[in-house]
Parts: structure tokens; C-alpha cells; sequence
């Protein structure tokens, strides 16, 4: 991926500042040409630089306040297999592969901790999924946060 320039990241402050906000508006706020404002999005959404709106919503809005993270321990001759396996599972919304003792760290998300459970006993179900180890969090202290990277990059 193409990093950023000082425009893109400014443009993308400005959309954090107003997500309503118009091409027009946006291109009088950063006092650049509206087309230039149009092509910058494409580009930024063509390197994949934008994510899904969907990103934006709060889990515990759909009924899933519960977090967890699960630590996995997959067998390396079917880990192709947990993975995809894993992906499948709607509570799944993130798999990291990771160094250490787990191969991949599960953001999953749950309506309750019965519920969690269940969840965790279809992931030891799946094909090439060895162990599990389960830590639920009990509060975000720090959602993520993008803004101060992107403030920086808009000043270099």
C-alpha cells in the first residue's frame, strides 16, 4: 500500500471532523479543487486505504457488549483449514497470526458469556484448531484510535 501524503491525511481528518460532509465542502475546508478531492478518494479507496463503513459501528448497538479475545493453537499441516473455518464463524471479527505460544489471536464477540462458550466450543470443533485459550475484557479503556497518526502525517 501507498503511504499517505500530507493531503490524504488532511482530507481524512477533515472526514473524521464532518463524516457527512461533501466533496464540495470538504474541497472548500482544505482549499483544493473538488475534483482533486474526488480523485484522492478514489485513489485512497483503490489502495484500500478505506475501510467499510461497517467498521464504524458499535458492537453492543447489534446486542454484542461481550469481548473477548481467544488465543489459538492450530496444527501447522491444517492450519489452512482453522483459518477458513474460523472466518465462517458471524462473532469473528478479527484473526491475527501472531508470534509466541498461540499461532492466531480471535477478537470475538458475544451476547453473553454462555454464549461465548458455545462460540468457543465450535472453534475447538473446527479442523486444525488445537487449543484455545479464552480472556474476556472487561472494559476498552482505549478504543482504537487513528487520528493523532493521521494529525502527524497531515504535518510532516
Amino acid at each position: 500500500m501507498n503511504p499517505l501524503d500530507t493531503l490524504d491525511a488532511r482530507l481524512l481528518l477533515a472526514l473524521d471532523d464532518d463524516p457527512d460532509a461533501t466533496i464540495l465542502s470538504l474541497s472548500r475546508t482544505l482549499g483544493v479543487a473538488r475534483n482533486t478531492v474526488h480523485a484522492r478518494f478514489a485513489r485512497l479507496a483503490r489502495i484500500g486505504a478505506l475501510k467499510e463503513p461497517s467498521r464504524r459501528i458499535d458492537p453492543a448497538a447489534l446486542g454484542y457488549s461481550l469481548v473477548a479475545f481467544v488465543s489459538i493453537a492450530i496444527s501447522q499441516a491444517t492450519g489452512h483449514l482453522a483459518e477458513a473455518g474460523l472466518a465462517e464463524l458471524p462473532e469473528v471479527v478479527e484473526i491475527h497470526s501472531t508470534t509466541g505460544e498461540a499461532d492466531l489471536l480471535v477478537k470475538v464477540l458475544a451476547r453473553s458469556t454462555e454464549e461465548l462458550r458455545s462460540i468457543t466450543v465450535a472453534m475447538l470443533a473446527i479442523e486444525g484448531v488445537v487449543r484455545t485459550n479464552t480472556a474476556i475484557s472487561l472494559v476498552e479503556t482505549m478504543p482504537l484510535r487513528l487520528r493523532p497518526l493521521l494529525e502527524r502525517a497531515a504535518e510532516a
